[in-house]
């Protein structure tokens, strides 16, 4: 009976168990029972406190492999959403995560795989792959040596697993949502470097054609659309846009864009959602503690990482692939309301 007994049963990381072993403080109260509970349960003696040495041990006996996994940038929390839906399927299969950063680069993106590649990690989940510069041969090549999931990828490579969200369908609904609310010119900020920006980007131009309303001047790009810099540099922009515009919504292609809409409005005091509506993609936890609530559209973070995870642990055991196409949905919040007529200042 080891430490990882106890994790699974307690629904816990093995670091934790370690922590309550070892009389930590950093584990919560109720954690802290749950996990005391299992090993009282489990009559589990854990020798030398559960020294790394003993996890070694209980390592080497359960063969447990590492997954890698590779995400474009750990400031936007979608990322962080989906890595807890990939670390509760690992977890429970007793696999462990090697985490890399490509910081938005398709260069470094490649260097994290040759470096995961020379670790020997069983399979690697790829977040968002960058497509700038995208060398195709090379992950048919990285495909026949190692299981490859892609999460949100808008490219196919043969013998690689997908889990994906519809954003075509899921930016035609937040525009929709937006034209039955009674708003006809409508902001869209994007960003540079993700296919997801483009494929919002194609959807909002056809939708705003199909009603012969002109897309351009309602497209803001900022960039920088994962990085520290994203809530601010959508400020800045938005600034100077706001007061002159006619629009009466912000479509925002992720969350911490439409944070950044919101400071806007308020710096220039604009009421949201009286003046201006907002909703954002994605509706990670930021959502819910801004000031109004954020309407924004669901990208079903923890499903894609529970199921990018499985469909790995499935490619590793049997070799087969295959795609999961989840549907978004919007959830409506306080940043939203009908359109009302506002004069240009």
């Amino acid at each position: 009976m080891g430490i990882f007994e106890v994790a699974d049963r307690a629904g816990v990381s093995i670091a934790t168990v370690s922590r309550v072993l070892n009389g930590s403080d950093l584990v919560k109260a109720n954690t802290r029972q749950k996990v005391q509970k299992v090993i009282d349960e489990m009559n589990y003696v854990p020798y030398a406190a559960a020294t790394r040495e003993r996890i070694e041990k209980e390592l080497s006996a359960r063969n447990i492999r590492d997954i890698g996994v590779i995400l474009p940038s750990v400031y936007n929390k979608f990322f962080a959403e989906v890595l807890e839906g990939i670390e509760h399927s690992l977890r429970h299969e007793s696999y462990f995560l090697m985490l890399n950063c490509a910081r938005n680069n398709a260069e470094r993106e490649m260097n994290c795989i040759r470096a995961m590649l020379k670790r020997k990690v069983s399979g690697i989940i790829i977040l968002s792959p960058n497509t700038q510069d995208f060398e195709e041969e090379f992950y048919r090549e990285a495909v026949q040596k190692i299981p490859l999931v892609f999460v949100n990828a808008y490219f196919k490579i043969p013998g690689a697993s997908y889990v994906e969200n519809d954003e075509e369908a899921g930016t035609l609904d937040a525009i929709r949502y937006l034209f039955n609310l009674g708003h006809e010119k409508i902001l869209m900020v994007s960003g540079i470097n993700s296919d997801s920006y483009t494929i919002k980007e194609k959807a909002f131009k056809d939708i705003m054609q199909s009603k012969n309303i002109g897309t351009k001047n309602y497209i803001v790009n900022i960039e920088a659309g994962n990085s520290p810099e994203t809530v601010d540099l959508t400020t800045k922009i938005l600034l100077d846009i706001l007061p002159k515009t006619d629009a009466t919504a912000i479509f925002c292609c992720n969350d911490l864009m439409a944070v950044g809409a919101l400071n806007a409005c308020k710096q220039l005091n604009f009421k949201v959602p009286e003046d201006f509506s907002i909703i954002g993609y994605d509706n990670t936890s930021i959502a819910n503690i801004v000031t109004p609530k954020l309407t924004s559209v669901d990208q079903n973070m923890f499903q894609l990482g529970r199921n990018a995870a499985k469909l790995l642990i499935e490619k590793i055991s049997t070799g087969q692939s295959k795609r999961i196409t989840f549907y978004n949905s919007i959830v409506e919040r306080e940043s939203t309301a009908p359109a009302k007529v506002r004069g240009l200042q």
